[in-house]
């Protein structure tokens, strides 16, 4: 069955990076584009980055770009999401997320808080 685990989260004052890690399994990681969405409480989830199954092409939310970098590892099944000079507005729940077929996967997410 299809599988996304994210890992790296955590604490982090304004202005430091975190890279997020997504690994993948149960398809085939390497044909299909892949997304990163982060949650705060009471909101929707918003869409931070995507990249296509080759990493060929990257797309951010205008809150994101210039400061966060997605890309992926097609040998290893994982998605990565690099966030420099972090904010705390950057604070919210992560999470990876692939369109398969007609279905959606979300990874169980992982919490990144950004406070002094």
């Amino acid at each position: 069955q299809v599988q996304l685990v994210e890992s790296g989260g955590g604490l982090v004052q304004p202005g430091e990076s975190l890279r997020l890690s997504c690994v993948a399994s149960g398809f085939t990681f390497s044909i299909y584009g892949m997304n990163w969405y982060r949650q705060t409480p009471g909101k929707e989830r918003e869409l931070v980055a995507t990249i296509t199954s080759t990493g060929g092409t990257r797309s951010y939310a205008d809150s994101v770009k210039g400061r966060f970098t997605i890309s992926r590892d097609n040998t290893k099944n994982t998605v990565y999401l690099q966030m420099n000079s972090l904010k705390p507005e950057d604070t919210a729940v992560y999470y990876c997320n692939a369109h398969i077929a007609v279905r959606t996967y979300w990874g169980q997410g992982t919490q990144v808080t950004v406070s002094s």
